[in-house]
């Protein structure tokens, strides 16, 4: 069931499309302590300045979001992301690869991090990235310092991709909404604990071969007690996430009368002739336009009322880690 919140009566959504205008008055809206969404290359994040903790909490009650649940806190580029944590030479080096791009890096606080404790949940750590997309840095160029942009959807439900998405969700309970139209990845940033050995703490748009391929050895894998529901370590960590009101069936082999049907790649399904509805998320098996169509297309089959959707397997490899791990949250429902 989806969450409920208390949101501001009368509080009217504006939507503008992506440019100047719309650049200023963002930043305008984030400097007075107000909710922006904008687009970055991975989903639409919604924005607050990361320095200021009444508009963090308001973000939290946008979103009906767990206040244990951190943040990721958005710079426009690495001099300012060293004024919020603290890099070893490990950091430094996936930074330099990797940014402005889809990899989040969880950091000591550096000592004067400027960061509100109620985006970095408490924890000494907090969790920083430069994103790539241009209106998103311009955004966040403008306003002169750190955002924290979760995705800019009810907590727990699917990732927006698109401006409507985030409209059809939030509307009422944010001031602006950008439109710089559909995301290109699709699915979130990749997160990686810099801690004495880098762990990969969430598969997201940047794929494990790349890192390791950097760091030269294996990411480690996050501790058993990573994932609890009480406390998370790092963002998108929760066991049920990104989830639809429509119940997810995974591994599909066949289809049950009144299912949905989430399809890949040319493999056959046995009675597809029973699916309501049948969306193929890459007819062709490309795990990269898989990963762009994931939420949108998880969003289309949730509103067609079927008793299930069912998913047919995804391969493991590159992105399809990052796909995999958000289709194992979304089934494990609400």
């Amino acid at each position: 069931m989806r969450n409920l919140v208390t949101v501001d009566t009368g509080l009217k959504t504006h939507v503008l499309p992506a440019g100047a205008a719309a650049t200023a008055t963002a930043a305008g809206i984030l400097a007075e302590g107000g909710l922006v969404a904008f687009p970055t290359e991975t989903v639409y994040g919604l924005g607050a300045d990361a320095g200021n903790a009444p508009a963090i909490a308001r973000l939290y009650q946008a979103k009906g979001r767990p206040a244990f649940n951190p943040l990721i806190a958005h710079v426009a580029d690495l001099g300012a992301a060293r004024r919020i944590a603290l890099f070893d030479g490990q950091a430094l080096r996936l930074a330099e690869a990797f940014w402005p791009g889809p990899l989040t890096l969880v950091l000591p606080k550096a000592l004067s991090c400027p960061v509100a404790e109620l985006a970095t949940a408490g924890l000494d750590t907090v969790a920083i990235r430069i994103p790539a997309h241009k209106v998103a840095r311009d955004i966040i160029k403008a306003f002169g310092g750190a955002v924290v942009a979760p995705s800019a959807n009810l907590s727990g439900h699917v990732s927006p991709t698109t401006a409507e998405h985030v409209n059809g969700d939030l509307a009422g309970r944010i001031d602006l909404i950008v439109d710089g139209g559909p995301v290109e990845v699709g699915v979130e940033s990749t997160i990686v604990g810099c801690f004495s050995d880098p762990v990969l703490l969430r598969p997201g748009g940047l794929t494990r071969a790349e890192i390791e391929r950097v760091l030269g050895h294996p990411l480690q894998s996050p501790p058993q007690d990573a994932e609890n529901d009480s406390q998370p370590i790092a963002p998108g960590m929760l066991a049920s996430h990104y989830a639809p009101r429509t119940p997810v069936r995974l591994n599909a082999s066949d289809v049950h009368i009144g299912e949905a049907l989430l399809s890949f790649g040319p493999a056959k399904v046995a009675r597809r002739e029973c699916a309501s509805v049948e969306m193929n998320l890459s007819t062709r098996g490309d795990l990269a336009e898989a990963a762009a169509n994931l939420f949108g297309y998880l969003r289309t089959l949730d509103k067609r009322n079927a008793d299930a959707i069912a998913v047919m397997p995804i391969p493991e490899d590159g992105l399809g880690e990052a796909i995999n791990d958000r289709l194992r949250r979304a089934a494990v429902g609400r």
